[in-house]
């Protein structure tokens, strides 16, 4: 029988029973009458170390349900302990709960039965093409390998199966569709395939040498903000739970776990709308517009219960993941339908499918032309202003 356990130094309880079991990160095997722990042992809610435990039932005759027994642990000094550093740097931003998860899990299962059903983009949606690229305005919902497949589809109904490496040369490199810019599941707009390597490897350094310029829209629910314009900086990284956190920028450079660490992210918003009316003064000049630096302990604001339609757009100087939302919740101005980072998931009676994100446009130089583009995707309706 399962049976699940809570862990503190040196001992365990037996507090229920389940066909599963796992506490944090503690899996838990019963052989006979031992049970065997790999566990992370924990201290006053902290982690310390990472070590094996072996843990011996204490069985009474009296009762064969075997719950709510006392147990007693040895530690096990040979399976070589792993000391934790202690000075992990704290995050900014909370972690999403219950509901969020329940949510995120119903949208993903929506997103794959859309896989499996029809394409991910109409005719319509196609931004712009030539022979090296193409750019979609990517839907709502549906996921970026989804548009690689269906643009793949594409292709293999045309009869020319090569591309000419540049300008001036004739046909020679074979086509090979890479996703050159990624977007979440339920962020639509811009999004660019390349449709050979070579292209692909230009395309890739442009965006690492921070080269192409991005613009994106988000709806948020709080309080109006007390800036037209605002340049945040903050760090960036994955907490000891797997989930993408804000720290402060003084933590920048700092070791995280499974050897990460904590990355810079940076990002310029601008006020477009409070409630669907236009804001004005903006300068749009991001040497002028006030600057905020994520200092250890600051505070933030949680899960609005009510607050404003903030129409905000966004100019992101690095490219990390959830970087828009994450500084969004930051500010506490999460995401409309964002109930991973806080964002609502009713308003106004109406329940949101998505987070109301959408990558407006992208411009960088043409990896093979040099010639200069701006790609813009179409605003959605929750977008658009009165």
């Amino acid at each position: 029988m399962w049976q699940a356990l809570t862990l503190t130094t040196g001992s365990a309880i037996i507090c229920g029973r389940g066909s599963f079991v796992q506490l944090q990160r503690l899996s838990c095997w019963r052989n006979r009458d031992h049970l065997g722990v790999g566990s992370l042992i924990l201290q006053g809610g902290r982690i310390i170390r990472r070590v094996t435990v072996r843990l011996r039932w204490h069985m009474d005759p009296a009762d064969e349900n075997g719950a709510g027994y006392p147990i007693s642990a040895a530690c096990d000094s040979d399976a070589g302990v792993e000391q934790v550093n202690e000075q992990w740097p704290i995050p900014l931003s909370p972690l999403s709960g219950e509901l969020g998860k329940a949510v995120e899990l119903e949208r993903a299962l929506k997103a794959e039965a859309l896989m499996a059903s029809c394409p991910a983009f109409a005719a319509s949606d196609i931004i712009y093409e030539d022979q090296w690229l193409i750019v979609i305005n990517k839907p709502s919902g549906v996921y970026c390998g989804h548009v690689l497949s269906t643009v793949s589809s594409m292709m293999s109904s045309q009869s020319d199966d090569k591309i000419s490496p540049s300008p001036n040369e004739g046909v020679g490199s074979k086509i090979h569709l890479h996703l050159a810019n990624r977007l979440d599941r339920d962020t639509s707009g811009v999004m660019i395939i390349t449709k050979c390597k070579i292209v692909a490897g230009k395309l890739t350094r442009m965006f690492q040498n921070r080269r192409a310029k991005k613009t994106y829209v988000a709806l948020c629910i709080g309080p109006r903000p007390t800036w037209d314009e605002v340049y945040i900086e903050t760090g960036h990284g994955r907490s000891r739970w797997g989930a993408w956190r804000v720290y402060a920028h003084e933590d920048i450079g700092r070791k995280l776990p499974e050897k990460a660490t904590v990355k810079d992210m940076s990002t310029r918003f601008m006020l477009i709308s409070i409630n669907g009316k236009k804001v004005s003064g903006c300068c749009c000049d991001e040497n002028h517009c006030e600057r905020i630096i994520a200092v250890k302990h600051q505070t933030y604001k949680n899960v609005p219960a009510y607050g404003d339609e903030v129409l905000l757009r966004a100019y992101p100087l690095s490219g990390r993941t959830h970087q828009i939302r994450l500084h969004c919740q930051f500010f506490g101005l999460p995401l409309l339908g964002d109930v991973k980072y806080g964002g609502p998931l009713v308003w106004k009676g109406r329940t949101y499918e998505a987070h109301a994100l959408h990558a407006e446009s992208i411009s960088f130089r043409h990896p093979i032309t040099d010639a200069a583009l701006c790609l813009l995707a179409p605003l959605p309706e929750w977008a658009t202003s009165d």
